[in-house]
């Protein structure tokens, strides 16, 4: 994963400055350049989302960072 972290304000907030949610997605460093296939991550304390570089208003994938980490070990021993 790239280092680069890119910030997106929730779209629920309602412009208030206590009222908003921000989360940095993460490109995959193994993507070839722009048109290529890749994911995004962004880690919370207690999610790991993930989702198409594509189409970042789609669907996402949440994980515990616990079966995150489990899925990162088994993906590099393969």
């Amino acid at each position: 994963m790239s280092s680069d972290l890119v910030w997106f304000k929730s779209s629920h907030s309602d412009g208030n400055q206590f009222a908003c949610v921000e989360i940095a997605w993460r490109k995959s460093s193994h993507s070839l350049n722009d048109n290529a296939c890749c994911v995004e991550v962004a880690e919370t304390t207690s999610a790991v989302l993930v989702r198409d570089s594509k189409d970042k208003s789609g669907p996402h994938l949440t994980f515990t960072p616990a079966a995150w980490h489990s899925f990162l070990q088994f993906a590099q021993s393969v």
